[in-house]
């Protein structure tokens, strides 16, 4: 009878945790770290007004852009967002833990960065162009970006590697993309990790001489133009101690293509049109969603690919089940989430995708003075920088209300 009376405590507060959340988000009675000019902002597009593009913009000094990765991988820097209690904690990723409950459920991309950038050597005059693999087209045709393209004509020819690998030019499409197929002993993919780089962020110009260091630990499934840099955080001991708490790991996979690199152009966000990507949902882990949701756990995306993957699924189908396919969803303020209690992820560009998203979680507010918060206190920014925790809010695990 008293195990019955406190799962009723513990969801009644559960609901009014939401309730709560919901008021100061459309309302900001409660807000607690904002400026004036923050609450005009969101008042307004409440009220109806488009946000702009020029609202996600922060300073950011340059030599806070990380260019090379922390080791060990989990000594990067954490800050804490609790957005029920609306505070704002500074710590280390190895740190995570303590804010994870038995019970929760982290869910990650398992998505494996190519080595995508090549630099091949045209037949004719021995000019040298650099080759970005963007995405298979049929067995070893590819659509890629040339620089310069103009030397990448329908019919020209490449040699990579002295020679490992050859390429000739089929296509070229309406965006200047070029299609190419190429040709060696090997399989295709072998070759490319002999002789590609990886394709890092324009942002990033030192040398990265480990290429595992741009890959997550438990990165599998090959595919992706660039890393789902969140997951960058992690180490496999610090996973052996997170499920030696009771906390379950599940895995989906977002191939991220070359478009999250890219700009928005609009001044009015909702005008922006997003790149697709495919996804995949395994079965294994659409079981452990709904158990978990089921049991009074939180699911915490790590990273926005796994976040925009777990978000279109439940937009789509109403629930998360087994499924593949593409996604263009476009997550900004206003967003209604119907999965996540958690988020991991890095600090993001100005006025980028993904601080949209970021700002549609956790709110606009709480968001951009959290962004302040971390340059103040200098904290790395972008791919090889430090990370961020955003939850909604916190609560005991449903072993620790069974005890009680």
């Amino acid at each position: 009878m008293q195990t019955a009376h406190n799962k009723i405590i513990y969801h009644f507060k559960r609901v009014m945790s939401i309730i709560l959340r919901i008021l100061q988000d459309k309302y900001l009675c409660f807000t607690k770290i904002f400026d004036r000019t923050a609450f005009k902002k969101q008042f307004l597009f409440l009220k109806g007004n488009k946000m702009k593009t020029s609202d996600f913009y922060y300073d950011l000094p340059k030599e806070l852009i990380a260019q090379t990765p922390l080791e060990p991988r989990d000594s990067s820097r954490l800050l804490v967002l609790d957005r029920e209690k609306q505070t704002l904690e500074h710590k280390h990723f190895y740190d995570i833990i303590d804010y994870l409950n038995e019970g929760d459920l982290l869910v990650a991309n398992d998505s494996r960065v190519l080595p995508a950038r090549i630099y091949g050597i045209k037949d004719e005059t021995g000019a040298k162009v650099e080759f970005l693999l963007l995405k298979q087209v049929a067995n070893n045709r590819w659509e890629t970006l040339c620089k310069p393209g103009k030397k990448a004509k329908v019919g020209t020819k490449f040699s990579f590697g002295n020679g490992i690998l050859r390429a000739t030019v089929v296509d070229v499409k309406d965006d200047g993309n070029r299609i190419v197929d190429f040709d060696c002993e090997e399989n295709f993919f072998t070759t490319l990790d002999k002789i590609g780089q990886m394709p890092l962020p324009p942002y990033i110009t030192a040398e990265l001489k480990d290429k595992e260091r741009y890959q997550t630990v438990y990165s599998h499934e090959l595919g992706s133009a660039a890393a789902p840099t969140a997951g960058l955080h992690f180490t496999t001991e610090l996973m052996d101690r997170i499920k030696a708490k009771g906390v379950k790991i599940a895995y989906v996979t977002l191939h991220v293509g070359l478009g999250t690199f890219r700009p928005v152009k609009v001044d009015d966000v909702t005008k922006h049109k997003m790149h697709s990507e495919h996804y995949e949902v395994p079965e294994e882990t659409a079981k452990l969603i709904n158990e978990t949701k089921k049991n009074g756990g939180r699911v915490i995306a790590v990273g926005t690919t796994s976040c925009r993957t777990l978000e279109s699924v439940a937009a789509m189908y109403g629930e998360i089940k087994p499924c593949e396919g593409f996604t263009d969803i476009f997550i900004y303020p206003g967003f209604e989430f119907k999965v996540l209690d958690g988020l991991i992820t890095n600090f993001h560009l100005p006025e980028s995708t993904l601080i949209m998203l970021v700002s549609a979680f956790a709110g606009y507010d709480f968001i951009m003075n959290a962004y302040k918060e971390a340059v103040k206190e200098k904290y790395r920014f972008f791919s090889f920088g430090d990370a961020m925790f955003c939850l909604l809010y916190t609560s005991p695990s449903p072993r620790d209300m069974r005890r009680s």
